[in-house]
């Protein structure tokens, strides 16, 4: 019999998704936990084959991967109205080994929770497509870094004294990224930033100071690469896949 852990908010969906584990074979409750902050207690108590995540607006890459040590083995499932496609490969990323919409029927809801047992994967069709028909764009280190230090909100001014390069340096870095990334100004590079690089702590100490931390910080080894969501052209039923690959 394996044990699920059910994480929301929502005290409805709870008690529905206690009722339908009830008659699910092979499948049982072992909780119900409606707080993040108390959600790796609950884990270590319970010792669940499953954590199932309802993907509330509090549930960010940050929460997973922390979510991911405190697990354990147990199977991490999302629990979805809607994911964007950055979240999705993130989640993959990170070891989720499935994706489910809120929407599913009953039975395709627990076929998905009996696969993930079994130690399969599970993602809707569309999803899959649009994970695969997602550009993949790399960055250098210093463009990381660059991008990082814009969504902080610094200026090119400050960016330059940041990265020990000139003003004009990193207006040519903006434009080749303007380009490369496909975004029309600073606020929408940021917002790149915001959504696919680590977040950081600005630097305000003296120079020397600001740049030993520099050194240090995660600006150091940002994220080589990240993914931009491309829109599927039609929408597509959900079916049950299994990933060729582990990511």
């Amino acid at each position: 019999m394996s044990t699920v852990l059910l994480f929301t908010d929502e005290p409805i969906l709870a008690a529905g998704m206690r009722r339908i584990l009830e008659n699910a074979p092979g499948l049982e409750m072992a909780g119900h936990c409606d707080c993040l902050d108390d959600l790796g207690e609950q884990i270590q108590l319970l010792q669940p084959d499953i954590l199932l995540v309802d993907l509330t607006s509090d549930v960010t890459f940050g929460v997973l991967s922390n979510l991911r040590d405190a697990a354990g083995p147990a199977k991490i499932v999302l629990w979805v109205l809607n994911i964007s496609t950055e979240l999705a490969l993130q989640s993959v990323s990170l070891g989720v080994r499935a994706i489910a919409g809120r929407t599913l029927p009953t039975d395709t809801l627990i076929r998905c929770l009996q696969a993930v047992t079994a130690g399969e994967l599970w993602f809707e069709k569309a999803l899959t497509d649009s994970i695969v028909t997602a550009r993949r764009y790399s960055l250098t280190r210093r463009e990381g870094q660059l991008i990082s230090l814009l969504s902080q909100g610094l200026k090119n001014k400050e960016i330059a004294f940041q990265l020990h390069i000139s003003e004009g340096t990193v207006k040519v870095y903006m434009s080749r990224l303007f380009q490369k990334l496909g975004v029309n100004d600073r606020f929408e590079l940021a917002l790149y930033g915001l959504k696919n690089l680590a977040p950081s702590s600005r630097v305000t100490e003296a120079p020397d100071v600001a740049a030993a931390k520099l050194r240090t910080s995660p600006l150091a080894q940002p994220p080589r690469s990240f993914f931009v969501e491309r829109r599927p052209e039609a929408s597509q039923p959900a079916v049950r896949t299994q990933l060729p690959v582990a990511i």
